[in-house]
């Protein structure tokens, strides 16, 4: 993982019962120069005060890096819409458990292949939004603001 800039680490488990021991072992052993945390915070949630801090302090160069993918995505959709950011912004990726780095050939391809899943993703939802809206205009339901 030869990268310019700073390893950033990110960890997060979902209840307060849970330990992020594995993960900051995992963080440290991969050479993270800062690692920002969420403790009992659930994925569901896009905002979360340890990866929003994580996400303000980012530069082009730096590296984030987590334990595994789940750790910083709520879904396929929301990881995608993160590493798009990353890589508007120069920021690598790394996940240590699933050997993803964007800095390799390989890592790039799994990025444009979770790319290519959350724009599909998002013109199913726009195709379906549509034909609800459609659906309603021809059972005669007045969509938007009353006049």
């Amino acid at each position: 993982m030869n990268c310019p800039g700073r390893k950033i680490g990110y960890a997060r488990v979902s209840t307060k019962d849970q330990k992020l021991r594995m993960q900051r072992d995992a963080l440290e052993a991969a050479g993270c120069d800062a690692t920002f945390e969420d403790h009992g915070v659930s994925g569901a949630k896009g905002s979360r005060p340890g990866l929003d801090a994580m996400l303000e302090g980012l530069s082009s160069g730096d590296s984030v890096v987590v334990f595994k993918l789940d750790r910083l995505g709520r879904s396929v959709l929301h990881l995608a819409d993160l590493l798009v950011r990353f890589e508007h912004e120069g920021v690598h990726f790394v996940s240590l458990s699933e050997g993803i780095n964007t800095t390799t050939p390989g890592g790039k391809l799994v990025f444009h292949i979770f790319s290519a899943m959350a724009e599909f993703q998002r013109e199913i939802i726009i195709e379906n939004t549509c034909a609800g809206i459609d659906a309603a205009k021809q059972r005669g339901v007045t969509l938007g603001r009353p006049r």
